[in-house]
Parts: structure tokens; C-alpha cells; sequence
């Protein structure tokens, strides 16, 4: 089981797991519950440069579409090939296998995210 309190979060929903300076991001429990049944992940290719704050990919639902944000610059070294052919692991295990993306990012890139207190503290306000 993935320890939520080790993560970093973002006010858009996505958390990020970091690693000898890469991160595994994927959307929160909260985010999946909100969008519905996940129909369709939309992810961008690995090798692309992307910039914090900028959209990298879809999650269609039966309820809606959202877009994946980038939460830190960097450039995708992996994506989750599983998510893109069974897009309910995003609500099955988002913690889990329904990761999203991996980039390579700099020393101290995530400084500014939140904490597991801090995101709790957004989903509940």
C-alpha cells in the first residue's frame, strides 16, 4: 500500500511520488471519485518537455473531461501504457497501477507542493 502521507499533492488534484529525481504522478482518490467511471486516459509521449502548469493530457469520464496538468517541468521518461488500455485503473487503484506519467525533474522541484495535511485541509474546505 502506497504511505499518502510520503506524497506531494497539488491543488489540481494530482499527487507525485519522488524518487532519485523522478516523479510518478497520478490523480488523487478525490479527483477520480469527482470525475466518474474513467473511459478514456490521453497521455502526452515519452521524451516530450513539459512546463508546470501546462496541459499534458485528458481523462475523459462518463461525467466529464479533464485535463492533466503538469505539476513541475521536466521531461517524461515513462507513461503507464496500462492506464491508456484499461482507464478504470485510474478509480481502482490511483495510488497504485492507475499512475499517469513519469518525468525527470531538478533537485527541489517539488519544494513548493503540498503535504498530505494540506491537500486533506483543501478537499474539506
Amino acid at each position: 500500500m502506497t504511505d499518502l502521507n510520503a506524497l506531494k499533492y497539488t491543488d489540481e488534484h494530482e499527487w507525485l511520488s519522488i524518487t532519485d529525481g523522478v516523479a510518478t504522478i497520478g490523480i488523487t482518490d478525490y479527483a477520480a471519485d469527482k470525475l466518474g467511471d474513467v473511459v478514456f486516459v490521453e497521455l502526452p509521449a515519452v521524451g516530450t518537455e513539459i512546463a508546470s502548469g501546462s496541459v499534458v493530457g485528458e481523462i475523459e469520464s462518463t461525467k466529464s473531461v479533464g485535463e492533466l496538468y503538469a505539476p513541475l517541468t521536466g521531461t517524461v521518461t515513462e507513461i503507464n501504457d496500462a492506464v491508456v488500455d484499461d482507464p478504470s485503473l485510474v478509480n481502482a487503484e490511483p495510488f497504485a497501477a492507475g499512475w499517469l506519467i513519469k518525468i525527470s525533474i531538478a533537485e527541489g522541484a517539488a519544494d513548493g507542493l503540498l503535504d498530505r495535511d494540506a491537500y486533506v485541509a483543501l478537499t474539506e474546505g
